[in-house]
């Protein structure tokens, strides 16, 4: 099956993003091998901060070249950063070209030019300095992504995955003592929902087995330890159930994340950060990906930041970037089949 390629975002120039994708193109375009992804990817960024990291570059007007290039160089869609880049120094006046190449990366794949998006890191500071008014990435590509057609439970939702673990919140970045408010019924049967029609339609697992993370230590300990997986967690587990779906009663997290454990459900609804991102990172703290689920397009990204403490040295790790444009072919080939 020939499939249409990925985009792959800059990210901020000054980070780590330019010489991850240009680190893992080399390991990326072996074709035959064990790290090759299904589809190429072409590049939507400045093409000299590309060539800047040492790998060859070519610059293409359209995805549909990206193909024929990609086995001798990373094709780049060139889009300049209008201020001068220097590694591991943000400048606002290049934040606006950033959001240009995510808009354009989206405007890509509902056009059905490319399959899916893989966004490199940006940082916050200098998008809001320039008038960005999204928390981050997920919440801008929801925005971009809003208006096209789709069917199912409509996200965002992020999921964490590593090895065999696919973790998906239903808080991210919030304080603790604001989650028993923010725990609700609602937003966790929203999460779940997404959460199984994406397994269905990116991972092509027919029957998706959910496992509901607890609150509370002991889920609770029969509400010695706290009410919330009495008053709200069983019973959105009861509703999600006479829907149809397969999804537990609220588990105790300390033993919902070992290897025999993980064998019994194809993704975990956690309820807030710490308790999707530590077994992630702890499974695999290099290779770990984020996914947003439940939007018209697939989107990847590798689960770290900018790294501008160590942009230009030479000694960012690409592995997950890699991991990430490999999910991202996965999941587009996935769709591609329904």
């Amino acid at each position: 099956m020939t499939m249409r390629p990925l985009i792959v975002t800059m990210g901020d120039p000054a980070g780590v993003g330019p010489e991850i994708i240009a680190k893992a193109w080399p390991i990326l375009a072996q074709s035959p091998g064990p790290l090759a992804p299904v589809v190429p990817f072409a590049v939507v960024g400045d093409a000299d901060v590309m060539a800047a990291q040492g790998a060859p570059v070519q610059p293409i007007l359209s995805p549909l070249e990206a193909a024929g290039v990609f086995a001798r160089a990373i094709p780049v869609l060139h889009q300049p950063a209008p201020a001068a880049v220097v590694a591991g120094q943000p400048d606002p006046r290049n934040a606006p070209a950033v959001a240009d190449w995510i808009e354009r990366a989206v405007d890509l794949t509902l056009s059905g030019e490319a399959c899916g998006i893989v966004t490199a890191p940006i940082a916050k500071a200098p998008m809001y300095a320039s008038g960005f008014r999204f928390p981050g990435h997920t919440e801008f590509i929801a925005e971009l992504t809003a208006d096209a057609p789709f069917s199912g439970t409509r996200g965002p939702v992020m999921m964490l995955t590593a090895k065999d673990l696919r973790a998906c919140l239903v808080t991210i970045h919030v304080p603790i003592d604001q989650l028993p408010e923010l725990v609700t019924a609602d937003r966790i049967m929203r999460v779940a929902r997404v959460v199984h029609e994406s397994m269905k339609r990116d991972f092509g697992i027919a029957a998706p087995r959910l496992a509901l993370a607890a609150l509370n230590p002991h889920a609770g300990e029969g509400g010695a330890i706290g009410l919330q997986e009495i008053e709200v967690l069983r019973p959105a587990a009861a509703a999600l159930r006479a829907e149809g779906l397969n999804i537990t009663d609220p588990l105790p997290a300390d033993t919902l994340f070992h290897d025999e454990a993980r064998a019994r459900y194809d993704a975990t609804v956690c309820l807030y950060h710490d308790q999707a991102l530590i077994p992630v990172k702890t499974l695999d703290f290099w290779g770990g990906v984020n996914a947003t689920l439940g939007l018209p397009i697939v989107r990847t990204s590798p689960d770290h930041g900018t790294g501008f403490d160590i942009a230009g040295k030479g000694i960012a790790r690409a592995d997950s970037f890699i991991a990430a444009v490999r999910l991202a072919s996965e999941m587009a080939a996935a769709r591609a089949t329904r």
